[in-house]
């Protein structure tokens, strides 16, 4: 339980992955779908972020005095992350745009009509 409680960020992220997951497998809708996606990518940074930050050392920036390579933070993990929420947000548009293509076509937004109307 200690563990738990002294790393309650990673935990959190566990459980906000889980809701994602969730809402990305139990919806048709694909606005929802896409909500859960994005809730997914959030936990992964806040994982990652979380795991890449070291307590007592400073981010990798020099103001006044050097204080050894030692000091501060690695900011590989972070520049990553970075990368990562820029793909995320890429390819958010991308699946709305998707998915207004699918409207225009379909005329509903919902998976499983749009299933039943290319089955019947």
């Amino acid at each position: 339980m200690q563990n738990l409680m002294n790393n309650y960020i990673e935990v959190g992220a566990i459980v906000l992955f889980g809701i994602g997951f969730m809402t990305l497998l139990l919806n048709n809708n694909m606005i929802k779908k896409i909500i859960g996606l994005n809730i997914m990518d959030t936990a992964i940074f806040l994982f990652f972020i979380a795991r890449g930050y070291i307590y007592g050392k400073d981010a990798p920036i020099v103001v006044g005095e050097f204080k050894g390579v030692d000091g501060y933070i690695n900011p590989v993990p972070t520049s990553l992350m970075l990368t990562g929420i820029v793909v995320s947000v890429s390819m958010t548009a991308f699946m709305l745009a998707l998915t207004i293509k699918l409207h225009e076509k379909y005329k509903t937004i919902d998976l499983r009509e749009i299933l039943n109307m290319k089955e019947g």
